[in-house]
């Protein structure tokens, strides 16, 4: 991990931390972007479940839109935004190669999940088109049924996809939008670079 990197990923983790620290609601929510073989894309929001210096992850059935589209298309964009941090909010904008986590993170945090969490992604077929709420709830009655009285085995569909930083922007709101925006940026080789933007 070069210098630049690790100096990416501190500061990401301490504006993470004041983040929790704040009045925001969610501090890990955020927008994972994705395009689909025809580049048109798609959004939404997620949540930030880990990130080290191998990248960014979220958990999610890779049979949805999000997990087709990245199987396709592995460049994916992250977005966090905290609007109550410091002046006037701080984005965090993460560029990069979508890749699908071991087997034995995706065991591990499925475990950690409340136990109807886990029954839920074994009931919902993420994506598809629903007939009825009722139709869901009979489905997760099922899985209840199916599983009770043992652990909950996570479904062969679901995992988390990590995503590898490429490039990651630190936007500092200030006033009148005279704001400050830091880049970090790997080239083809791998080695990092840092620059500041026109707001």
């Amino acid at each position: 991990m070069t210098d630049l990197y690790a100096e990416a990923l501190s500061t990401f983790a301490d504006l993470f931390e004041e983040a929790k620290a704040s009045n925001e609601i969610e501090p890990g929510a955020m927008t994972v972007a994705t395009a689909d073989v025809d580049g048109r894309p798609s959004a939404r929001t997620v949540l930030l479940k880990a990130f080290d210096e191998r990248g960014f992850v979220f958990y999610t059935h890779l049979d949805s839109r999000k997990g087709r589209e990245l199987h396709a298309n592995r460049q994916a964009a992250l977005l966090l935004l905290w609007r109550s941090l410091r002046a006037a909010g701080i984005q965090v904008r993460i560029d990069g190669d979508a890749q699908l986590v071991s087997a034995a993170e995706a065991d591990a945090y499925f475990a950690s999940r409340p136990r109807m969490s886990q029954i839920g992604a074994w009931a919902s077929m993420q994506s598809q088109t629903l007939g009825s709420r009722e139709e869901f709830e009979e489905r997760l009655r099922n899985f209840e049924a199916r599983f009770e009285g043992r652990d909950v085995p996570r479904p062969d569909g679901w995992s988390g996809i990590r995503v590898v930083p490429q490039r990651i922007e630190f936007w500092y709101g200030v006033s009148f939008r005279l704001h400050e925006r830091w880049c970090y940026e790997a080239d083809a080789a791998g080695a990092w670079s840092k620059r500041l933007l026109y707001p």
